[in-house]
C-alpha cells in the first residue's frame, strides 16, 4: 500500500515536467513551420517577380515591327526592279508606228529585237515624320537613258479623308497609267495607251485625292500641272498645263468578287508640240500643233478569288476606254520650204480588254485584245501631204502565260500579232524576267 502511494506520488511529480517538454516540441514545430512558409512566399515572390519581368520583356519585342518583314526596316525602305527581255519579231521595230495617228514620241512598239535589258527602277520610298511620306524612282531604259519618273511628297494626315501629292508622279487618270511597269499584266503598254498618252503619262504638279467615309469605296480626284508630256508639250509660260479630274467606284460583291470603276478627264494646252513623219514624197519633215487636247478615259477592272483567298486561284478582267479630241492648227514641214499652217481637228478612240487567269499557284495564263478607231481627223490643206495620218484601225491580239516562283519574281513568255501599221502583221513573241529586290510597296487593287 506504501508502495502504491509512492509511485503515485513519483507520477505526480513528473507530470509538469512532461507538459513543458512536449510545449517545447510544440513550439519548436511551429517555428519549422512558420521558416518554412516564410522561405517559400519569399521564393514565391522572387519568381512572380522574374516572371513579371519576362512578360514586359515580350510585350516590349512583340510591339517592335519584325526587320525582315517591314518595308521600314531601312528608312529609307530601298528597292530595285531588275527586267529584261528576249524578243523575236518578224518586223524592225525601228519601223513600228501607229499608222492613223499623230505620233506622241513616247514609248511606242515593241522592245529591240534578241536580248535586251527591260527598264530597271530603283526606288527610295518613306514616311519623313507623321504627316509626310516621300518617294523617288529612278528609271534606266534599254538605251542606256536615265529619268526621274516619281518624285514626291505625300501628306499622310490631312483631315475629311483628303491626301495631296506634289512633285512629278504618274497621273491617276485611268487605271493601268498609275502602275509601274514592272507591275503590269503583259509585257508592253495597250496601244491605246501608247497612242494617247505616249506609253504612260507623268507630269510635274499637283495632285488632290478625297476618299468619301463611306461603305462603297468613293474617291475623287483632281490634279494641275506643267502638262509637259504628251499630249502636252513644253509651253516656256507660266500657270497650268494641263489639268484632269476623276472618279473611282468600288466595292465587293459577295466574298468573292471585287470590282472597281473609273472615269477620267484630261485636259492640256500644247503650243509647239512637234512630230516627224514622211511626208507623200517620203521626206522627213517635222510638224508642229498648237491647240487644245483632251482625252476622256473610263476603266472597269472585275476580280474574282475563291472565299476572298487568291493565293491559289484568282482571275482578273480589266478594260479601258479612251476617246481623244483635238483641236487647233498644225505647220507642215515646219522650217521648210513647203511650210504651210492650216487648222487641225481631230477626234479619235481606241480600248482594250484582258483577262489574267491564275489557274494554279505560281502559275497564270493571259489574253488581250488592243484596237484604235481612227474616227475622224481633218488637217485641212495638209492632210494629203501626211500619209501617216490616213484613215486606219490599228489593233493587236496577245497572249501570255507567266510563272512567279514567289512574290519577288516573275517569268513571261508572250505572243502578239501586232497591226498596228496598215497592211503589215507583225508575229512578236517576247521572253521577260520581273525581278524585285528589297523592300517594295504594294501595289493598288
Amino acid at each position: 500500500m506504501f508502495l502504491r502511494h509512492c509511485i503515485a506520488g513519483g507520477l505526480l511529480a513528473a507530470l509538469p515536467a512532461f507538459a513543458w517538454a512536449a510545449d517545447a516540441d510544440i513550439a519548436a514545430l511551429r517555428a519549422e513551420i512558420e521558416a518554412l512558409r516564410s522561405q517559400y512566399e519569399a521564393r514565391i515572390a522572387a519568381l512572380e517577380a522574374k516572371l513579371a519581368q519576362a512578360e514586359r520583356e515580350r510585350a516590349s519585342v512583340g510591339a517592335q515591327p519584325s526587320p525582315s518583314n517591314t518595308a521600314t526596316a531601312f528608312n529609307p525602305a530601298i528597292s530595285l526592279i531588275l527586267s529584261g527581255t528576249y524578243a523575236n519579231l518578224q518586223r524592225d521595230p525601228a519601223s513600228c508606228r501607229l499608222d492613223g495617228f499623230v505620233p506622241s514620241g513616247g514609248e511606242v512598239g515593241p522592245p529591240p529585237r534578241s536580248f535586251s535589258l527591260g527598264e530597271s527602277e530603283l526606288v527610295l520610298a518613306a514616311n519623313i515624320d507623321p504627316y509626310l511620306r516621300g518617294e523617288f524612282m529612278l528609271a534606266a531604259a534599254p538605251d542606256n537613258s536615265i529619268a526621274v519618273e516619281n518624285a514626291y511628297l505625300q501628306t499622310l494626315a490631312l483631315p475629311k479623308g483628303f491626301t495631296l501629292k506634289a512633285g512629278r508622279f504618274y497621273s491617276g487618270i485611268g487605271y493601268i497609267n498609275e502602275q509601274h511597269a514592272h507591275a503590269w499584266d503583259f509585257v508592253d503598254a495597250p496601244l491605246a495607251q501608247q497612242a494617247f498618252l505616249g506609253g504612260q503619262y507623268a507630269q510635274d504638279g499637283v495632285q488632290l485625292k478625297w476618299l468619301a467615309p463611306t461603305e462603297t469605296f468613293l474617291e475623287l480626284g483632281a490634279e494641275v500641272g506643267r502638262g509637259q508630256n504628251f499630249p502636252g508639250a513644253e509651253r516656256n509660260k507660266n500657270g497650268v498645263g494641263a489639268w484632269s479630274l476623276g472618279a473611282r467606284i468600288g466595292g465587293d460583291v459577295g466574298v468573292s468578287h471585287a470590282w472597281l470603276a473609273g472615269l477620267s478627264y484630261l485636259q492640256t494646252r500644247p503650243r509647239d508640240r512637234q512630230f516627224q513623219t514622211d511626208d507623200a514624197s517620203g521626206n522627213l519633215v517635222t510638224n508642229t500643233f498648237a491647240g487644245r487636247s483632251n482625252l476622256w478615259l473610263a476603266s472597269l477592272v472585275w476580280k474574282w478569288a475563291p472565299a476572298g483567298n487568291p493565293s491559289v486561284r484568282h482571275f482578273k478582267f480589266q478594260s479601258e476606254y479612251y476617246r481623244a479630241g483635238s483641236e487647233g492648227s498644225l505647220t507642215y514641214d515646219l522650217g521648210g520650204s513647203n511650210e504651210f499652217t492650216d487648222g487641225f481637228r481631230s477626234v479619235q478612240s481606241g480600248w482594250y480588254a484582258q483577262g489574267v487567269y491564275q489557274f494554279m499557284p505560281r502559275w497564270r495564263v493571259g489574253l488581250r485584245y488592243d484596237r484604235l478607231h481612227a474616227g475622224t481627223l481633218d488637217a485641212g490643206a495638209n492632210t494629203g501631204q501626211l500619209p501617216l495620218l490616213a484613215a486606219y484601225d490599228p489593233h493587236r491580239a496577245s497572249m501570255m502565260v507567266d510563272y512567279s516562283p514567289s512574290e519577288y519574281s516573275r517569268f513571261r513568255l508572250q505572243f502578239s500579232r501586232d497591226a498596228a501599221r496598215r497592211d503589215v502583221t507583225d508575229n512578236q513573241v517576247f521572253l521577260q524576267y520581273v525581278l524585285s529586290l528589297g523592300a517594295h510597296g504594294a501595289h493598288a487593287f
